[in-house]
């Protein structure tokens, strides 16, 4: 019998449960914060550039917004489906509450292939979602920002739409736009850069000094390609990174003597992260399909592409010397891994504290566009360092008062504010 397909919804309300019983949470806020406060599915048609008319399914999910407009990703993926969208947006509450940025939690998408679609196409897609979506937008209500296979490039078009919609210039309606046309400078590196910035300080904690530290990361787009960078500043080496191949419809790894040049390998990699193989062959790198990436000699994996990626059976596998999983994507580690991991004494940084850094810097943007007053990079890597590093803190000391794994501690904080939010205006 095969097992049982993997659910990241189930898996996120039972981490909530799991931390309103740590909390003595009553039911009634319990069962308000297990499922979303609104859910819309609907279709988009889309006009492509033989002529021929398809029609794509779509989906934006309000988890909570008692802290603050519900805020989220939008993906295009083949796979995207209604409970992982419920998940994301979930855990993008727990991870706006965890930052403290008066944000509620959304997530939402398209089930499509980006890689067949024309720019052209891409476009009528962004268009269509908006339009589909115009009334439950905006900058008190809901602000969308990039994620799985989608860029800045998507979220400009669809601003575009909703301003035309409006009738009105409304540049915080949406994030993760383009630097001079209602972006924030910084916002490109802050999901990765937020992800090392919390390995910086677990492995301050090991003892472990970065420049005696190497790393293996598991996706090579945005997140991996800014993580990459700034390990290696920090003076690690990156001795292996995996793409997702859609030619060869697996991952693949690579990895060279010496580590991986970050700059050298981005240049033979398309904007949704996939690697050109032979190209990447041609300057030395190893390329082998599959899971190698994870089994490599290293002390820090950071899993940053999709979900339930390091399973326990993976876990039990690891080579001893990782010490550090950094969680760049959600759900990425099942909980019978947090087990595994947990009893060989590898510190486990959850998703919503690690790749928070994405929605901080969504938050700094979207404050910036309200005033139309925009910070220099410096600036704003300075205010994701500092509220990176005292979330992380705030995590680790309440980890260790309260005798909790690191992603129990995350999850007590994040649901506690949120609840004290719901309570606080009267919702239970």
């Amino acid at each position: 019998m095969s097992a049982p397909a993997f659910n990241p919804y189930a898996m996120a309300q039972a981490q909530l449960d799991r931390a309103a019983g740590q909390l003595g949470l009553d039911a009634t806020t319990t069962e308000l914060l297990r499922e979303p406060l609104r859910e819309i599915s609907f279709r988009v048609p889309v006009r492509m550039d033989d002529g021929r008319t398809s029609i794509f399914r779509a989906f934006r999910i309000h988890h909570n917004d008692a802290r603050g407009p519900a805020k989220g990703g939008v993906r295009f993926h083949p796979a995207a489906g209604v409970d992982v969208f419920r998940a994301k947006a979930m855990w993008t509450t727990w991870r706006c509450a965890l930052v403290d940025v008066p944000l509620g939690g959304a997530c939402g998408g398209v089930v499509c292939d980006p890689h067949g679609l024309s720019a052209p196409e891409q476009e009528r897609l962004c268009r269509g979602w908006v339009r589909g979506l115009a009334r439950c937008l905006g900058p008190d209500i809901d602000v969308p920002e990039p994620d799985l296979a989608t860029n800045a490039q998507h979220m400009l078009w669809m601003l575009d739409e909703y301003e035309a919609i409006v009738m009105g210039r409304r540049p915080a309606a949406f994030t993760g736009k383009p630097v001079g046309l209602g972006g924030s400078l910084g916002r490109q590196e802050a999901a990765g850069y937020g992800l090392v910035i919390t390995v910086r300080e677990a492995l301050k904690e090991i003892g472990l000094h970065p420049d005696k530290a190497r790393a293996a990361i598991q996706g090579f787009g945005a997140v991996g390609q800014h993580a990459a960078r700034l390990f290696r500043r920090l003076g690690g080496e990156v001795a292996c990174v995996a793409a997702w191949d859609p030619r060869e419809g697996c991952a693949l790894s690579f990895r060279r003597e010496g580590g991986i040049d970050v700059e050298e390998l981005a240049g033979v990699t398309d904007l949704f992260g996939t690697v050109d193989r032979e190209r990447a062959a041609a300057l030395g790198y190893e390329v082998a399909p599959g899971e190698g990436w994870m089994f490599e000699p290293v002390d820090v994996l950071i899993p940053a592409a999709l979900e339930h990626e390091i399973t326990g059976e993976k876990a039990g596998r690891l080579p001893p010397r990782v010490r550090v999983v950094a969680e760049g994507a959600d759900g990425a580690t099942t909980p019978d891994a947090d087990e595994e991991l947990a009893r060989r004494d590898v510190k486990v940084i959850p998703d919503f504290l690690a790749n928070a850094g994405g929605v901080t810097c969504g938050y700094f943007e979207q404050v910036q566009a309200g005033m139309n007053l925009y910070w220099q990079k410096e600036e704003v890597l300075s205010r994701l360092d500092h509220t990176m590093t005292d979330a992380y803190i705030a995590v680790s000391e309440t980890a260790a008062k309260r005798c909790l794994s690191l992603r129990d501690a995350a999850n007590v904080i994040a649901v506690a504010r949120v609840a004290a939010a719901c309570q606080g205006r009267s919702w239970v």
